[in-house]
């Protein structure tokens, strides 16, 4: 089940909803996630899990940093919440990221059991919650994910093309450097 995004219209905060609220906490919770990897010079990409309204996975891009492509913010994220938890289920627990997740991900999302997955940015090249494909929402796996689409969009978004903005001037500095010392 998919709930769209929230229209542009922005609305003041005595106007949200107590979920709503809560969707922004700890998706800003993420944020501070995504903001650690821009920091080391990866993608910024955040995720949080929370359970009984306690944060209990965090986790952030680490691909080049850690040297495989495992270490996204939702597998991090997923592998603490299931030590807290002593599960692998994480059932009752809800993932706030702030990319729409990759094909990788989803699957993870989907065979860790969590039910419902609050995104802000979408990934139309690689997306997997909707973009490119859903696979959250297959009806051929034994299990789907409610999906919301648009927390914080902007600020997330807005952080992403940041990020690619200085990563292509760093590698065209670079280039050219290369090309000045030949």
């Amino acid at each position: 089940m998919n709930i769209e995004p929230r229209t542009s219209k922005v609305k003041a905060l005595n106007e949200l909803t107590d979920e709503e609220l809560l969707d922004i906490k700890y998706m800003k919770a993420a944020i501070a996630q995504a903001k650690k990897a821009y920091k080391i010079g990866e993608v910024p990409i955040g995720c949080v899990i929370v359970h009984d309204g306690k944060i209990i996975g965090r986790g952030y891009n680490r691909r080049n940093t850690d040297k495989t492509p495992l270490a996204h913010a939702e597998i991090t994220a997923i592998k603490r919440a299931g030590k807290v938890i002593g599960d692998w289920r994480l059932e009752d627990c809800k993932l706030y990221v702030t990319l729409e997740p990759c094909q990788m991900c989803a699957g993870a999302i989907v065979q860790a059991r969590i039910p419902e997955v609050i995104m802000a940015a979408m990934n139309p090249k690689a997306g997997c919650a909707g973009s490119v494909m859903d696979i959250l929402n297959n009806p051929q796996f034994n299990h789907q994910v409610m999906v919301k689409k648009g927390v914080l969009q902007e600020e997330c978004g807005d952080l992403l093309k940041k990020f690619f903005v200085e990563l292509r001037a760093r590698n065209k500095a670079e280039k050219e450097q290369k090309g000045n010392l030949s």
